[in-house]
């Protein structure tokens, strides 16, 4: 696409933008696709529709940089930067996350504990702002709008392109598996490992109180040892293969990934969230059963058969920052309240500046320091069936987040109370960026993350009959993957050259 033609259908989503402002009328951003387990709701007459903002307008080798529209989803703009020898220094781990997904909510990934969240090497956006103007920000123009608008859910305006700083990328991942007995070995090994900036990924993953590996990558051209793949229908899932290197193992070994393989080991079977699906169905979980269904056990296919299942709401899924020193607190929290596993551990770095982005930020005692490493804990598994269950439960390790001074990231389930969630983040500096921008008529991050309170008992008899028949097993899990199947996002799964 040419500079012209984005102009052009800028300049349309600015018209509509203007006139919902004009009509002081809020509106809601529609991109196409979702990678929150929150449903999703919109009115067709107050949307702005941006699923046309789908492509990659340059790529600089000499600055490292490249230009890009927001809904262009991470292994297309792999397949774009790549041929250069270049690619994004945080890539998230699922191939359907987009670039405006990655800056407008919160992302870190393996390599975030040397480069921080996603939006960090996000190096200018172009915005609508919702009185309809155009605006080019950056760390040197419109700062605050720049920072403000990172990880805030699209509620200071609609961005249309972003410039991302890129670097050199290589052909593999020498990946070395260390075998942790504890929760503090594999504190004690992520703290050596992101010390060393000769590593380019470091992640964990405990698969009970008593074993884990910590996973160590670096970039290579260089292949010295056997080459893993596992993107194709045959090919295990990463979780799987390496509990399965380390089991009755007390010394490390190492493996050669390529490159797109590793970024996107967690798409086959959603990190583990995958084998849910067969628990759900009571289905055999097994390398062959894994092969045949392969096509709807990608991420895309997942979220689309969630979302029309309205399943969401019996499954866990929560993703929190802890500070490392009370990793092992949390640790044993999770262990005692919850039980789930395996569990994710990635290592974060935020680096601090002036006026930083209001919902992704750290703060200790709302000081900011220069900077602060946070422990990133993925938390899945099956909630209680019962509903005032299933909100306590996440209002339990909201609570608990909060006493630990951590961070919970909005992409999921959230319910706070809005007194609690303005605790937490920068109010007054939030509204004094969507005055200034003439927000004030849109939705705020809270109206956009909470979750709303379950519906009242259905009081007429034939009412009472849907609601019983709706949720004989397997009905909800049939109808999700049959829409997942209308939708044919698996079509983009086999096509994709990542795994070519």
């Amino acid at each position: 696409m040419s500079r012209k033609q984005h102009q052009e259908r800028v300049a349309s989503i600015a018209a509509r933008v203007r006139d919902f402002h004009n009509r002081n009328v809020p509106f809601r951003i529609y991109h196409g696709s979702t990678n929150s387990t929150r449903p999703s709701r919109y009115k067709r007459d107050e949307v702005i529709d941006t699923r046309n903002l789908a492509h990659v307008l340059e790529v600089s080798v000499d600055k490292k940089t490249v230009v890009v529209e927001p809904n262009v989803p991470m292994d297309r703009l792999l397949d774009i930067t790549l041929p250069y020898g270049l690619m994004p220094p945080v890539v998230m781990e699922f191939p359907g996350i987009t670039v405006g997904g990655g800056f407008s909510g919160t992302s870190g990934e393996s390599s975030s504990f040397k480069y921080g969240l996603f939006e960090s090497n996000v190096n200018s956006i172009e915005i609508i702002v919702p009185n309809g103007d155009v605006i080019t920000a950056s760390k040197s123009d419109h700062s605050d709008l720049f920072l403000g608008a990172a990880s805030s859910f699209g509620t200071l305006g609609v961005t249309t392109l972003l410039e991302l700083q890129l670097i050199e990328a290589k052909n593999y991942v020498e990946l070395t598996y260390h075998p942790v007995v504890s929760m503090s070995e594999a504190i004690q090994r992520l703290e050596v490992a992101t010390k060393d900036l000769s590593n380019d990924f470091v992640d964990a993953i405990l698969f009970s109180q008593h074993e884990g590996v910590v996973c160590i990558g670096r970039l290579t051209n260089v292949n010295q040892s056997t080459i893993q793949q596992f993107g194709r229908p045959w090919d295990p899932w990463f979780y799987l293969h390496a509990q399965k290197l380390i089991k009755n193992r007390s010394t490390p070994i190492t493996e050669t990934i390529p490159l797109r393989d590793y970024l996107f080991r967690y798409d086959r079977g959603g990190f583990w969230v995958g084998s849910f699906a067969f628990k759900y169905f009571r289905c055999p979980f097994n390398r062959v059963t894994r092969w045949f269904l392969d096509d709807f056990l990608h991420v895309r296919v997942m979220y689309h058969a969630l979302h029309q299942s309205g399943l969401s709401s019996r499954y866990f899924v929560q993703d929190v920052g802890i500070p490392y020193e009370l990793a092992s607190d949390f640790a044993g929290f999770l262990d005692h309240t919850f039980g789930y596993y395996p569990v994710w551990l990635c290592p974060l770095s935020q680096r601090q500046q002036l006026g930083q982005s209001t919902f992704s930020d750290f703060e200790v005692n709302g000081q900011s320091t220069e900077t602060r490493r946070l422990l990133n804990f993925g938390i899945w598994g099956r909630g209680p069936t019962n509903w005032e269950q299933f909100v306590e439960a996440n209002r339990t390790l909201e609570h608990k987040v909060q006493e630990l001074n951590g961070k919970k990231w909005l992409y999921a389930h959230t319910y706070y109370t809005e007194e609690e969630f303005w605790k937490i983040y920068d109010r007054e500096k939030y509204d004094e960026l969507r005055e200034k921008y003439h927000a004030t008529h849109l939705p705020t991050v809270y109206d956009k993350v909470r979750m709303r309170p379950a519906l009242t008992r259905p009081r007429t008899f034939l009412a009472r009959l849907y609601v019983w028949f709706w949720n004989i097993w397997p009905l909800k899990g049939l109808y999700g993957l049959f829409h997942a199947a209308a939708g044919r996002e698996y079509l983009l799964n086999r096509s994709s050259l990542w795994k070519i």
